[in-house]
């Protein structure tokens, strides 16, 4: 029931059908009962419940999507962003600015959920910063706040350009990026200046190719040449083994032998002189045909010899060429080095760029900021501030005082925010109730306590309380609770276990639904 009020107040439908450890795992039985039967809430506050006539909020909702979705407010179909709007001008017109929201607003009034049943003050979801309670509570206290969005915003943005400067100055700051950059500048001109003095031979990779062809064609032809020489030197020698055959010089002694081996052999017609002449002639005969080829193969050394020649000069002009000029592989090396170093210069100057536009927005949010926290925590505000805990303590402490015989209050400081460095407000109850039924009679007197004082200073609120686990309450504080409720023109609404209501309680005047295992609020 106090969550179905509170769906009709802005609250989500999930806090009707989902478990609220587990968001994710949802009751399906209930939620398929919800939308298949098109189920209606209709809440309707009323300014005076005594009067039949007083003017009335009328809120309806149901659980269907898009086309089929009802959301009014006084019959007047609205968006959810727009509900919340409209119940703040409907609720508390006073409140114009956007912080706190109306969800923040009555989040103390409805009490069903971990964080507002068990927390006096803070009532919010547990993701709420202490930026949004310190707005909360200025507002709620009329302590005439109105900068809590802007600076709530300003915050976030602090927060968003500090944790970019981090990200950005992960492994170093931004001076070392300077000193980078100042290097890289330095190495980039080293380059430029080197690429400019670079004697690029344009025919570089044909004279290059063409040194290699006559490198290889002084390579065949001194084979030529060796292999002819040694062909040439080879004749010689056999033509020198030839002609040492040759009958020369004196013969005498063999002269004599022939002539008594003439004796010895009749029929003997030649003369000694005629065999030494025929034998010379023969050798020389063996001699020119050994040596006919030695014109052609002098001819074709000597030809080989100027060609040699011309290649040689060829390739030391070729290798001079070559040695006075830098290749296109070195420019292409300078031209590399080059862009990666201009690619690096500006990975550097967009991370010094960046890191200036976070100082420089760091410094107008701090500025801004500034302006804000100068009134927000000066000593006329914090005067102010205590004046008007002064004022409301005088409730809390009065209606502690009927229901526990204590006096209990609300005090505040100004602390630093461990993580933004920044001042902020931390509002906290004075007294420190341990035990859960003690505490929630604390929070019960807070509420009741804010009621009156939101009277007192003519700032709206509602009327009305809605309250789970207040069976954890004595019986006596319940009855107490009931009695000032219902002197006070309050509204209390407690979902309580039949076997913990107090007999007081019990009686039908004062109970609006009664539900059990055999009859639920669905009946599913």
């Amino acid at each position: 029931m106090l969550a179905l009020i509170d769906f009709c107040l802005g609250g989500s439908a999930k806090s009707i059908y989902a478990d609220p450890e587990n968001p994710k795992e949802v009751y399906e039985l209930v939620k398929e009962f919800l939308v298949n039967n098109e189920v209606l809430i209709t809440l309707i506050l009323k300014e005076d419940l005594d009067v039949t006539d007083s003017p009335e909020v009328s809120v309806e909702k149901n659980f269907l999507t898009y086309k089929k979705k009802i959301q009014k407010v006084n019959q007047e179909p609205l968006t959810d962003d727009e509900l919340e709007l409209r119940l703040m001008e409907l609720l508390i017109p006073e409140h114009t600015s956007e912080k706190p929201t109306f969800r923040q607003i009555i989040s103390h009034s409805i009490r069903y959920k971990d964080e507002s049943v068990n927390r006096t003050l803070r009532t919010l979801d547990k993701f709420a910063k202490d930026t949004e309670y310190e707005t909360l509570h200025l507002f709620l206290f009329n302590c005439n706040f109105n900068d809590g969005k802007s600076r709530q915003s300003i915050l976030e943005r602090i927060k968003v350009e500090r944790t970019f400067e981090t990200r950005l100055g992960q492994r170093q700051n931004k001076t070392d990026f300077q000193m980078h950059l100042a290097i890289l500048e330095s190495r980039i001109e080293e380059l430029q200046k080197a690429k400019s003095l670079l004697n690029v031979n344009v025919n570089f990779e044909a004279d290059l190719a063409h040194l290699n062809q006559v490198r290889h064609t002084i390579s065949r032809t001194s084979a030529n040449i060796s292999t002819l020489s040694i062909r040439r030197q080879l004749l010689e020698e056999a033509r020198d083994e030839v002609s040492s055959g040759k009958f020369l010089g004196s013969l005498d002694h063999l002269s004599n032998l022939y002539r008594q081996a003439t004796k010895q052999v009749s029929g003997i017609q030649k003369s000694f002189d005629d065999l030494v002449t025929f034998h010379n002639s023969m050798i020389d005969e063996k001699v020119a045909f050994l040596t006919k080829d030695l014109p052609e193969l002098d001819e074709e050394l000597r030809s080989l010899s100027l060609e040699l020649s011309r290649l040689l000069a060829s390739e030391s002009e070729l290798v001079g060429l070559i040695a006075k000029s830098d290749s296109f592989s070195e420019l292409e090396s300078l031209i590399g080095a080059l862009n990666s170093a201009y690619t690096k210069k500006g990975e550097y100057e967009v991370l010094i760029k960046q890191l200036d536009d976070v100082e420089r927005n760091l410094k107008e949010y701090e500025e801004q900021l500034s302006q804000i926290d100068d009134l927000l925590f000066s000593d006329e505000a914090k005067k102010t501030i205590s004046l008007q805990l002064m004022k409301f303590n005088e409730y809390f402490s009065s209606v502690s005082r009927e229901l526990y015989d204590e006096d209990y209050g609300v005090t505040y400081k100004v602390e630093i925010n461990k993580k933004t460095g920044h001042k902020v407000y931390k509002f906290s109850a004075l007294n420190r109730n341990m035990s859960s039924g003690k505490k929630q009679g604390e929070i019960s007197c807070f509420d009741l306590a804010y009621i009156l004082f939101a009277r007192g200073e003519e700032i709206s609120c509602l009327d009305f309380l809605l309250n789970d686990k207040k069976e954890l309450m004595d019986d006596h504080q319940l009855v107490k609770i009931a009695d000032f409720a219902i002197k006070n023109d309050i509204q209390f609404v407690a979902s309580i276990l039949k076997d913990k209501l107090p007999p007081e309680l019990n009686n039908e005047e004062y109970i609006a639904v009664k539900l059990s295992q055999t009859d639920k609020l669905f009946r599913i």
